[in-house]
């Protein structure tokens, strides 16, 4: 191989190097900014990259069509100001002070100091501008860099005041709830960006758990719903259960080891009844289903009173319900950990409580495995495993008589990026 004739540049790449050089020598840029406008002022708010790393291919797309917009609004006779800015803040950029620093927990930043750990963070989230500042107009960009905004200024964080003021004087702001993945090491909630970069697969469990329903004066009946759940530690959190109205379900007669039991689950999923014998006895309407009330798996929370109180516990309809290869026909629905699970609550106005709390432990009142960790890594310190408060939660379900069927499944988790 002619290593020599590998390094020469193609006749493209040194065509845009050329054209880069006339524009820099000629001052376009500027130029096509304060040229005639008689149509005004054309506003384009550019969305900064993280200073915290070197442009990557995925910056190439969203940065051509970043300089494509400006390029026509510009041609049709607009001035487009183009200001370059700069992400100072994030997960990214703390995790790396934290390495540098030999910093394990948030507890050690507060032992550090705030103060001097966000010094740490101001000094070294720039390092890579200047390299930026070659990559970005090699791509042909027309972009003020050299008057950045960064969102570390106190006129930027002015300003985003600024504007949640204003929105909230026009009655534009509400407090509500959203579902998002939180990282207990962290101590705070974590972007999809962040998320994705940490999926891994592992082994978890799944479980069919029965729910006793009951009769209008609040009795139990000899009949449960079976839901199937593969987060068995958000069933301390059970606050409601759900169908499809337009499902078909029946009502079995199972006999297992000498006993007879009575449940409900879909009609198309008599599978997950495996080797069980049984009797269809009723074939019902998901419809028929919605309103009534169970016995949860856990009391914790019945003896607390909450707002919507009187909405959990009952059997709501849900479009997201559907007869898969796995589960019931019937799910059960904890708000305060899943999207699908927070939406429905919202419109029924059922209770959103934590059982949960940020360290990644169980709330005193779950008070059977209050403390315990409910889903650490495996590698994680304290040298508890992943499925340790899944398999306590079903040894407990399980001496009450609440677990149907339990299964090995694989599972993929977000797993601590850092």
């Amino acid at each position: 191989m002619d290593t020599n004739k590998e390094l020469e540049k193609s006749d493209v790449a040194r065509r845009e190097e050329e054209i880069l050089a006339f524009w820099n020598e000629h001052d376009i840029f500027n130029k096509s900014v304060l040229k005639d406008a008689p149509n005004g002022d054309f506003v384009f708010y550019d969305g900064p990259p993280f200073a915290t790393g070197t442009p990557h291919y995925g910056h190439l797309l969203g940065g051509t069509l970043k300089d494509t917009i400006p390029r026509f609004w510009t041609m049709n006779g607009y001035r487009v100001q183009r200001k370059w800015g700069w992400d100072c803040h994030g997960l990214p950029l703390e995790n790396i002070i934290e390495k540098r620093l030999g910093l394990a927990t948030k507890r050690d930043i507060e032992e550090f100091g705030v103060q001097k750990f966000n010094e740490a963070a101001r000094d070294a989230v720039l390092e890579y501008e200047d390299y930026w500042k070659v990559v970005v107009p090699r791509m042909g960009r027309f972009v003020d860099m050299e008057h950045a905004y960064k969102t570390m200024d106190a006129s930027y964080t002015e300003s985003v005041w600024w504007v949640f003021g204003e929105l909230n004087r026009k009655g534009l702001v509400y407090e509500g709830f959203k579902s998002m993945h939180l990282c207990p090491r962290c101590g705070t909630t974590l972007s999809n960006f962040e998320v994705n970069q940490g999926y891994k697969d592992i082994k978890d469990i799944s479980v069919t758990v029965k729910l006793p329903l009951l009769d209008d004066g609040g009795n139990s009946t000899d009949t449960s719903l079976l839901v199937w759940t593969t987060t068995p530690w958000t069933l301390p959190g059970n606050m409601a259960a759900a169908v499809h109205n337009d499902i078909e379900y029946v009502k079995v007669a199972v006999t297992s080891e000498g006993k007879e039991e009575k449940v409900i689950l879909a009609k198309a999923r008599l599978v997950q009844l495996g080797t069980e014998e049984y009797t269809v006895l009723e074939t019902i309407k998901g419809s028929d289903l919605v309103g009534k009330s169970y016995q949860p798996p856990f009391g914790y929370m019945q003896e607390y009173d909450v707002v919507g109180k009187e909405n959990a516990w009952k059997i709501y309809h849900a479009d997201y319900v559907e007869l898969g290869e796995e589960g019931t026909g019937a799910v059960h629905i904890a708000p305060a950990y899943g999207e699908d699970d927070l939406n429905l609550a919202k419109a029924h106005d059922v209770p959103v409580v934590h059982h949960v709390d940020h360290d990644g432990r169980f709330m005193p009142f779950v008070t059977d495995f209050a403390g315990q960790l409910v889903k650490p890594k495996d590698d994680d310190a304290s040298g508890v495993t992943h499925l340790e408060a899944d398999i306590k939660i079903l040894k407990h379900l399980q001496e009450k008589g609440g677990v149907f069927k339990k299964e090995n499944i694989t599972h993929s988790y977000p797993h601590c990026w850092r």
